[in-house]
């Protein structure tokens, strides 16, 4: 266990924005000529920010950490703080700025959907080709061939060829593929939230035994922090490049969590990012005011008033308004809807509304607004969604756990309410 299985030493990652070309010479030389006038790049994406041409971006900039041999090792943080560079470095897929990194042993690795597949091979041309990529030979590949076939639950598709996988099946064979192979890390980047919920805890429980019994070392990036405090008895906290935490798993995650910035008041929603269920529909929720005042910071038994304010291109007879609450790490903690079916006409309208978060436990959380129309038949059609539009925390109050920290990993995130007991006759 004292044997160093990865050595980094003031490991950096430099990256100059813009340079990326258009594909083309003759968009390469429309894009260079546009910002020789100071003109708008005619080849940029509507909707995006325009690049900032030569501007150095530090990725990494002097991560320092050693990983021995069988351990399991969670890489956390927010997104942009370098966890993906990282593992592309260890991957080998890009060499570092400056910087040492030490490797012994195969490297066996799961950076994104379908690495390392070719689309027009087979599932099992694909283990032989993974398989010669690490250094094995054909016999070694087929004595591991029927355990690699029946842990993907591929074995009725094994003959046909990956690019009619669906993601579920490409993330099911690769992750088998990765822990099967005679590698000796395995690197893993947030690629199981694609599979379903029963593969999920299957490939926690395989990387368990791969570095507890079989003496692999694991490194996983993920944003799910059950999977991390599942996996991982170590955990590492990236932050614009660099460490900013190495050791004890649950005070990373609290690191983790404390890391993120409470809402103000008033938040414009116009311009934040849907998900493509959401993208062209004629209703846009513009606007979220809080009305109690208190920028993102809660006690135990508050509750939320708001006026949500959506811009509607028509009129709507009927619609409904879901409210999502969930813990920071990615957890579900409530949902609850508006209580009648309500109508928009052409222009802004306002709701107000109350949410009751009085049961919520200290912690932080987010918000988030599912709008949908419903039709004379009962048929649900989405208008709008925002998802993780409002963080605010939630303080203990000063009649609740007065004497013990709450801890979310034994209690939960609803505190229970006080028994009513009477005297019977």
């Amino acid at each position: 266990m004292s044997e160093v299985a990865i050595r980094i030493d003031g490991l950096k990652k430099q990256y100059r924005l813009g340079t990326i070309s258009a594909g083309t010479l003759r968009g390469d030389i429309q894009s260079w000529w546009a910002r020789k006038r100071g003109k708008e790049d005619p080849n940029s994406i509507i909707g995006e920010k325009q690049r900032i041409v030569g501007e150095k971006l530090w990725a990494l900039n002097g991560v320092t950490f050693e990983v021995k041999k069988g351990e399991a090792v969670g890489i956390i943080g927010m997104n942009g703080a370098g966890k993906s560079t990282l593992l592309k470095i260890l991957s080998r897929v890009t060499s570092p700025t400056e910087g040492e990194v030490e490797i012994h042993g195969r490297v066996s690795s799961m950076l994104e959907v379908g690495t390392g597949f070719h689309p027009e091979l087979t599932g099992r041309e694909n283990i032989y080709l993974n398989g010669a990529i690490l250094g094995m030979s054909r016999k070694e590949v087929d004595s591991k061939m029927a355990d690699i076939i029946e842990f993907s639950e591929c074995g009725d598709f094994i003959d046909t060829p990956v690019k009619r996988y669906s993601s579920g099946m490409y993330v099911k064979l690769a992750f088998s593929v990765a822990a099967h192979l005679d590698a000796d890390i395995m690197i893993m980047d947030e690629v199981l939230a694609v599979g379903d919920m029963k593969f999920q805890q299957k490939c926690l429980g395989k990387m368990g035994d791969s570095a507890e019994k079989d003496g692999k070392t694991v490194l996983y990036v993920s944003h799910n922090m059950n999977t991390i405090r599942q996996l991982c008895t170590r955990c590492i906290v990236l932050n614009q490049g660099q460490v900013i935490f190495d050791g004890d798993t649950e005070k990373a995650i609290e690191m983790y969590v404390g890391a993120f910035d409470v809402s103000e008041n008033t938040v414009t929603l116009d311009d934040m990012e849907r998900r493509e269920e959401f993208k062209g529909n004629k209703v846009t929720m513009s606007k979220l005011e809080m009305l109690d005042g208190k920028n993102g910071h809660y006690t135990v038994g508050d509750k939320m008033e708001l006026i949500l304010t959506t811009y509607s291109e028509h009129d709507i007879d009927k619609y409904f308004t879901r409210a999502i609450i969930k813990h920071v790490n990615g957890d579900g903690v409530t949902m609850m809807k508006t209580a009648g079916d309500h109508s928009y006409k052409v222009g802004d309208n306002k709701r107000k509304m109350n949410i009751d978060i009085s049961m919520l436990a200290p912690g932080s959380y987010t918000l988030s607004f599912v709008q949908f129309e419903v039709n004379d038949y009962g048929t649900d059609g989405y208008l709008d969604g925002l998802h993780n539009v409002y963080t605010f925390v939630v303080e203990p109050s000063m009649d609740f756990n007065a004497k013990m920290e709450w801890k979310s990993k034994y209690w939960g995130y609803v505190v229970g309410k006080d028994i009513v007991e009477e005297d019977v006759m």
